[in-house]
């Protein structure tokens, strides 16, 4: 019987112990992670595999750290970017959790360099939007990089070891509730755990198991919208002029045709465009070093679609959109900007004659229109070119549009303000598996959150 038992040990789950051993160093803790502890992940297509292998479980998603192990370990310090912790206390109170959280990364040896602070960057960056029809949403950022990300991470597994019992390589399977309220839960080794609370924190790659471990139950789940899109990748030089002042730029967009919200989302300049496997479905990421530089740049854009009654599966629908890409190029479909307004594939010959050396060599080439919805497609196009009025290069006819992008955060559990579910008694629900953010820093944030909730009951 445990005080606490944590599933994930993703960044929600790992913030969620080091609050709990602080407050009460006393308790008995569990961590249970499907992965493996940071020191043992690997990714076979970044050792070199020719393509995304269908792994079993992904070494980029799961394991210590979970996604953001190897994600280039952006910390966005502001409420508006990374989540919905706004929803459940005020502002004010979220730039305090932030401020916190953050201090806890700098602890654990996060570098002390936040980029987009000198704010006559800001506005001269934010007057180039505005008159392109963008909105730059202000995000200062600590970045820490790849390398540093997964030091960081080691640090904080090596404190934790120490205070709690980690398993890892293990999955959890069903959760125990009786009576309204959560007892424990069995994992896929038949072993079975008691707690008096339980916090899940399954991460993206978790969001669709705890959908369904909750819908025959008294919780009840709502959607978030539905982000489905693509990734750009450019030349360094096409936005440095950007990127050098605020490293990351967080712009949205509505389409004049469709009316659809479209947005910037994890922009890495002079980085890499990765594969991550989902359960079987390959799709695509990006990711940048603090030391080690391409001559790219890339960025998500995302269409976010909130769909209403009777629609009920927003992860199912992101799903089945991504095995599309899947069905027609083995993985990762990849096509020239110029190619797809001009109705045609993408070939390898074509490939070959740009300009721009795609840094995710796995990917095939192909043609998205045959993928993403028309709207979808419709939206992004008439976000690239509004992109262009303000980085000149961005819709120029090399740039590469990898797909597909989806984020797994789209189905929301309902919670109260302590993060505890609605239905079920004890349990917590944070995280981007919850639906409740989208971002390392407030992930974390709302673990700690939930760990005070814990304490102050």
């Amino acid at each position: 019987m445990y005080n606490v038992a944590i599933i994930g040990a993703g960044p929600a789950g790992i913030f969620s112990a080091l609050e709990l051993v602080k407050k009460h160093p006393e308790w008995k803790i569990l961590i249970l992670e499907k992965g493996t502890r940071i020191e043992k992940r690997k990714c076979m297509i970044r050792n070199g595999a020719p393509s995304c292998p269908p792994c079993k479980k992904c070494g980029l998603l799961c394991g210590w750290g979970g996604a953001g192990a190897f994600s280039d370990g952006k910390l966005t310090l502001t409420p508006d970017v990374g989540g919905h912790l706004s929803e459940y206390m005020p502002r004010q109170k979220v730039e305090e959790l932030i401020k916190y959280t953050d201090d806890i990364y700098l602890e654990f040896g996060a570098t002390d360099v936040v980029h987009g602070t000198n704010m006559e960057d800001v506005a001269e960056i934010e007057r180039a939007a505005t008159l392109a029809e963008l909105k730059l949403v202000y995000s200062p950022v600590r970045h820490l990089g790849t390398e540093r990300s997964l030091i960081v991470l080691k640090a904080m597994q090596d404190y934790l070891s120490e205070k709690t019992d980690i398993i890892t390589d293990e999955a959890a399977k069903h959760l125990i509730i009786e009576n309204g309220e959560i007892r424990g839960f069995t994992t896929d080794k038949g072993n079975t755990y008691y707690a008096e609370n339980v916090i899940v924190a399954p991460g993206r790659e978790g969001a669709d198991w705890l959908s369904h471990e909750l819908a025959n139950t008294d919780a009840e789940l709502v959607n978030n919208a539905v982000d489905v899109g693509v990734r750009v990748e450019i030349p360094a030089a096409v936005m440095e002029h950007i990127t050098d002042k605020l490293y990351e730029s967080k712009l949205i967009y509505y389409s004049p045709t469709f009316g659809d919200e479209v947005r910037t989302f994890c922009m890495n300049p002079h980085g890499e465009v990765v594969c991550e496997n989902y359960n079987g479905i390959a799709t695509v990421n990006g990711h940048s070093y603090a030391d080690k530089k391409t001559k790219n740049t890339n960025f998500a854009l995302l269409v976010s679609k909130r769909f209403t009654e009777p629609f009920k599966e927003p992860i199912q629908y992101g799903q089945h959109v991504a095995r599309l890409a899947n069905m027609l190029s083995g993985g990762v479909l990849v096509q020239r900007f110029g190619d797809l307004l001009d109705g045609r594939r993408s070939t390898p010959e074509r490939m070959r004659n740009s300009i721009l050396t795609p840094t995710l060599t796995s990917a095939t080439p192909g043609d998205l229109s045959l993928v993403l919805p028309h709207r979808h497609l419709s939206s992004i196009i008439e976000m690239l070119l509004a992109l262009d009025k303000i980085a000149p290069g961005v819709a120029a006819r090399h740039t590469l549009l990898y797909g597909i992008e989806v984020k797994f955060y789209s189905s929301r559990v309902k919670i109260d303000n302590n993060l505890e579910t609605c239905g079920v008694k004890n349990l917590y629900a944070i995280g981007d598996g919850a639906g409740l953010t989208r971002g390392l820093i407030q992930a974390s944030a709302s673990g700690i959150l939930a760990a005070n909730s814990i304490c102050n009951k």
